[in-house]
């Protein structure tokens, strides 16, 4: 080990010790750097079956301040050799798995460090979250969280933000992305939850609806165009597009502005 001067010694020691003791009074005060918590709340899914309740109370929860970047998800694919691109089982990502980098450890200039990991799936979101000793965000903690404006946290009282986020889901099939840390924070201090990407979540298949009549599951009224009339509210287009898009997905699928952020327990 290189041995510095001693008042160099000094400085590096007391530098390590003055972040081991900040990392560890954020933890002390329930934060975790890199993530904020977002508080208990009540979800009410767009559409629900008849055996399933209006609302859905949700605990308080952690959620990344920003989505996975590239630079992150190499860290990942660096220590687990099997989620690289040239190694991954076709089972678990199609072959659009990382399409956009230009080798198994070098994402490119099409994929910029500090831009979000897209083109990953499901099963390789979930594997980079438990790598990371957290979680997927389920439907309901994401949505409350993307509920929020920058000043309110029911986005819904605020007209400004609500046309903000219809327009880009007017045209949310970009290819190129700004870098991370760019966007404006929302009231719980979270980045990007609209205006970037399209983000994976844990219970995504959930929305998938089958059109089988021996299904009870989900009400056949689904099913029709006037099927909107059920939902709770009829106005939020952004939701009914979240809705369909994950209805569409499969878990290797592995998509040009489909990325993820995770969440962790209390």
């Amino acid at each position: 080990m290189m041995k510095l001067p001693a008042p160099w010694n000094l400085v590096f020691v007391l530098t390590l010790l003055f972040s081991a003791t900040d990392f560890s009074r954020a933890v002390t005060n329930g934060e975790i750097p890199g993530m904020v918590l977002i508080p208990a709340g009540v979800y009410r899914p767009l559409f629900k079956s008849k055996s399933e309740p209006a609302k859905i109370a949700v605990k308080s929860f952690y959620l990344d301040i920003e989505p996975v970047s590239n630079r992150d998800y190499l860290e990942f694919v660096r220590t687990n050799p099997r989620w690289r691109r040239s190694h991954v089982a076709r089972i678990f990502a199609d072959e659009s798995y990382l399409k956009n980098w230009a080798d198994d450890l070098d994402p490119g200039r099409d994929a910029p460090a500090d831009a979000p990991v897209v083109n990953v799936s499901w099963f390789a979101a979930k594997a980079y979250a438990q790598w990371k000793h957290k979680r997927l965000p389920v439907i309901a903690e994401w949505e409350i969280a993307a509920n929020a404006s920058a000043t309110n946290p029911d986005g819904e009282k605020d007209p400004q933000f609500k046309a903000e986020v219809l327009k880009w889901y007017s045209e949310s099939g970009a290819t190129e992305f700004l870098p991370l840390g760019r966007g404006e924070k929302n009231f719980y201090g979270v980045r990007d939850l609209h205006g970037l990407i399209w983000e994976w979540v844990a219970d995504f298949n959930s929305a998938i609806l089958s059109g089988d009549s021996r299904d009870g599951g989900v009400d056949a009224k689904f099913f029709c165009g006037g099927g909107a009339q059920s939902a709770q509210n009829v106005d939020d287009y952004p939701a009914f597009m979240r809705f369909a898009f994950r209805g569409s997905l499969k878990a290797d699928y592995c998509i040009h502005n489909l990325g993820f952020r995770c969440a962790k327990d209390l």
